[in-house]
């Protein structure tokens, strides 16, 4: 029994089940880390979720960014980008069943005996452990609800950037999500920059990586974490484990054996357009 940890997949589907097979990959004894960012940019974002849905319980996902922007895109709200290479899926026969599986999925994955914690973007300093699950559970709870739409509708948007335990309906509700699928810097204090997405060597001070401030986490936890492209993996202090490599930007797909932190990698099989997460 192993458990494997994957970076954003991007609808790069038979990267996927390359890299899979690589490390004999069982579903019917191992488990299945997923960083979000299942489906866009890459070309076949209808095969992965078909494929992580049948995988059943031996799966442990988080929503991405993409994931949620692709629940907009259902409702109605958020409009459907020739970039995101999403009209298969979007008529597909079985798109409503895909679609209420997806919303149902976790924000945040935590296990206790692992010292692991997985989300897409990562942890805000500003929260302890506690904290981010209740936040992750609320996001959750909505999405999971026949209102859905109505809080897709408000979750776009940069502010509030500061935690606050007052905090409260949708400005809560964004900014728990903005921490959990959208972040990469904070100023010192913990506060959100939902701005820049350089590298963090062309980016000059007060910002830093959200990993780069102390955390509140319990030692000896470590936090695995997608989204975040243009670090291909590297730069992140130990503990922190960094996996989307860019994959279908021409990079390779990633993926981590958790026991012994073996690295297993897959090429992209076609290069595709660059472009902002």
């Amino acid at each position: 029994m192993a458990t494997y940890l994957i970076g954003d997949v991007h609808g790069c589907y038979h990267e996927l089940r390359a890299l899979l097979a690589q490390a004999d990959f069982d579903p019917q004894a191992d488990t299945l880390w997923l960083t979000g960012d299942l489906v866009a940019r890459g070309p076949d974002s209808l095969d992965v979720l078909r494929y992580v849905k049948s995988l059943g319980d031996c799966v442990r996902l988080v929503l991405g960014n993409h994931d949620l922007h692709l629940l907009g895109i259902y409702a109605g709200i958020s409009r459907n980008k020739p970039r995101d290479h999403l009209n298969k899926l979007l008529s597909a026969p079985d798109l409503d069943e895909l679609i209420n599986w997806l919303r149902r999925q976790p924000m945040l994955q935590v296990d206790h005996e692992k010292k692991l914690v997985m989300a897409h973007a990562g942890i805000t300093p500003q929260w302890d452990l506690d904290t981010a699950i209740l936040c992750a559970r609320e996001v959750e709870a909505v999405l999971s609800s026949d209102t859905y739409p109505l809080f897709i509708n408000a979750m776009y948007g940069d502010l509030p950037n500061d935690w606050s335990p007052s905090l409260t309906g949708l400005p809560r509700l964004r900014f728990s999500t903005n921490a959990l699928t959208r972040m990469r810097y904070c100023f010192p204090g913990g506060q959100l920059d939902m701005v820049c997405k350089d590298k963090p060597d062309q980016v000059s001070a007060p910002l830093k990586p959200w990993f780069a401030l102390p955390s509140k986490l319990p030692e000896g936890y470590s936090v695995a974490f997608g989204h975040w492209a243009s670090l291909e993996g590297k730069g992140a202090p130990r503990g922190i484990y960094a996996l989307d490599t860019g994959c279908c930007w021409g990079g390779q797909l990633t993926m981590l054996r958790w026991e012994d932190r073996c690295y297993f990698w897959q090429e992209s099989f076609a290069v595709r357009d660059e472009d902002d997460d």
